[in-house]
């Protein structure tokens, strides 16, 4: 399966190489220059991604869906994880099961919530396994969570939109948060790093931050308005960083570039940070994309937990 690339330049022996060699049915390309890279896993028939930096730290359990591996059809083909776009629903809940058995826990685990673009981050605790996924969701306007609590799996669904993982291994808690461009105005990592410092005093510079699979800044194309917003919340200086203006007026915006900025000023470590390497709209037939698909897909997954103790 051949993804397009948006490389500009390609390196040598790199971890994307290696993912390469490792998995021969998919042509798999990254973005250069732009930090770590994540890795390629395949378990149970289901491929999904996770970060090196991540799996170094103990105790914790995350990964990145792809859209294989799954059992839906059409263009929800295969790993679709939303039930509110159309697919059948037994197909997305078999779906579950499957990355879940994939990443190491039970679709009754997962919390997920009503993402509608804010910067609100919200506690969830033993009580909220299963909002969203297994049973009805309950809570609206939350598009960030936190908990410190083993066995509790939070999840945020994504076709173009940013990905935000944060690990406290000191504390012993997890943040993850979905931004597109206007939880990036929002600062929306900023706010999950200040909610886990307030609720499990969580310091900046103890925390891991990754920024998941989503819209680059060669596909992500933004009008005026955007950049607008965009010049509100960030310095003069550092708009050169963030976007750039063409001829026809329209503006390439950088969301990952945004975002690292963003986990910086909140007080992470440049060095704690991950980038994807990986554009969904640049692989449209291994990552589920909105603008590739003009709207016609399903829904990727970000998984985050502690994992419980095994007596």
């Amino acid at each position: 399966m051949p993804l397009t690339v948006c490389e500009k330049r390609r390196g040598g022996h790199t971890p994307q190489e290696k993912n390469r060699r490792e998995n021969k049915r998919m042509d798999i390309k990254w973005h250069e220059g732009v930090g770590p890279h994540m890795k390629i896993n395949e378990t149970k028939g289901v491929t999904y991604l996770t970060f090196p930096a991540l799996e170094g730290l103990p105790g914790i359990l995350h990964g990145f869906s792809t859209r294989l591996g799954g059992v839906s059809r059409g263009i929800y083909s295969s790993m679709n994880l939303s039930f509110t776009r159309g697919d059948e629903k037994e197909a997305v809940r078999e779906n579950f099961r499957r990355i879940s058995g994939a990443l190491g826990f039970l679709p009754e685990d997962i919390v997920a919530s009503s993402q509608t673009h804010t910067a609100n981050v919200r506690v969830m605790t033993e009580a909220d396994k299963g909002n969203g996924v297994t049973r009805p969701g309950i809570y609206e306007d939350v598009d960030g969570m936190i908990t410190n609590v083993p066995g509790v799996v939070l999840a945020t669904f994504y076709a173009d939109c940013v990905p935000l993982y944060f690990v406290d291994p000191v504390r012993k808690a997890v943040g993850l948060s979905h931004s597109g461009w206007r939880g990036t105005v929002g600062k929306i990592g900023a706010e999950t790093v200040k909610k886990m410092g307030e609720v499990y005093g969580s310091r900046p510079e103890n925390i891991y931050g990754a920024i998941g699979p989503s819209i680059c800044q060669e596909c992500y194309e933004v009008s005026e308005d955007v950049i607008l917003e965009f010049q509100k919340v960030f310095e003069e200086k550092d708009w050169k960083n963030l976007y750039y203006r063409k001829e026809n007026g329209k503006y390439q915006l950088d969301l990952w570039e945004a975002n690292r900025r963003i986990m910086e000023t909140a007080g992470l470590l440049p060095e704690h940070i991950s980038l994807p390497g990986i554009c969904t709209c640049c692989n449209p037939e291994f990552l589920f994309s909105h603008r590739a698909s003009k709207g016609k897909r399903g829904n990727l997954g970000a998984f985050l937990g502690i994992t419980e103790e095994r007596k």
